[in-house]
């Protein structure tokens, strides 16, 4: 099974503002968005702590970008990060994600991306 790209990058987690509802927190949904990890943007949003300025990089994002990095909350991540699709996972073009690959100096994903070329010859 092919490593998971994302593994590897976490370029969106620290380039994009993630803001999302104010009712996903943990307060108001069983199970949503850690309260605590999260400031309020306007009367209807709120927005994850540390992406809402100039060099952003989300409070919840672990290890080191470009190399291994993981989401400290990923069960209970925001609807926003649950609904950006890194670019070919399902065979589609995203832009917003080659934007932010590149400017932490990584390579735009390509389909190839998504496979492991390193599984064994079939005899």
């Amino acid at each position: 099974m092919p490593v998971n790209p994302c593994l590897k990058c976490g370029a969106c987690c620290a380039f994009f503002r993630a803001s999302f509802y104010w009712a996903e927190i943990d307060e108001f949904t069983p199970g949503g968005v850690p309260a605590e990890l999260t400031e309020k943007l306007s009367p209807q949003f709120v927005v994850m702590k540390g992406t809402n300025q100039p060099m952003p990089r989300c409070t919840a994002l672990t290890g080191e970008i470009g190399r291994r990095v993981a989401c400290a909350i990923y069960e209970n991540r925001a609807s926003v990060c649950r609904e950006f699709e890194p670019a070919w996972e399902n065979g589609i073009a995203n832009i917003r994600c080659d934007k932010a690959r590149i400017t932490w100096g990584l390579s735009p994903l390509t389909p190839e991306s998504w496979f492991d070329f390193n599984l064994p010859r079939a005899a």
